[in-house]
């Protein structure tokens, strides 16, 4: 099933990535710790550079590689410009795996609820998609 998404533009400069918000049916969320903190962050969201892939497949493996994580991807979340990437995330449920799975690019993956995640991601476009995720998830409001 293909996720519905905007066109993607990557800023010149700048390199394609994407990545995913992968959500239990409980409501918590998944986060990775980089290996030696790669980056300078302790807890990231799994994402990583497209290298000819499309977004969509980019995050499907990328999360499986850093979380160990098996996904369906169910929608777009947000287009996030970083220093050497635009990232596009998504929002996903895991299918299978287990973080035993993951490989080297991280040391550990945490499972937490979505508001302790905003204390716990270091980078602030993770918190951008955490962000639009609650937006999506919030009842909309009438003036």
């Amino acid at each position: 099933m293909r996720v519905a998404e905007p066109p993607f533009a990557c800023p010149a400069g700048l390199q394609p990535a994407a990545g995913a918000l992968v959500v239990e049916p409980d409501g918590r969320a998944w986060c990775v710790a980089p290996s030696a903190c790669f980056g300078g962050h302790a807890l990231v969201l799994p994402k990583g550079r497209a290298d000819g892939r499309s977004l969509a497949v980019t995050s499907l493996v990328e999360v499986f590689e850093e979380a160990g994580l098996r996904v369906r991807l169910l929608a777009y979340l947000c287009d996030v410009r970083r220093a050497v990437t635009c990232t596009r995330f998504f929002l996903a449920e895991r299918i299978g795996g287990s973080p035993i799975d993951m490989g080297w690019e991280s040391q550990a993956a945490v499972l937490a609820p979505p508001a302790a995640l905003r204390g716990m991601l270091t980078h602030p476009g993770d918190l951008a998609a955490l962000n639009a995720y609650n937006a999506m998830c919030s009842p909309r409001r009438h003036h």
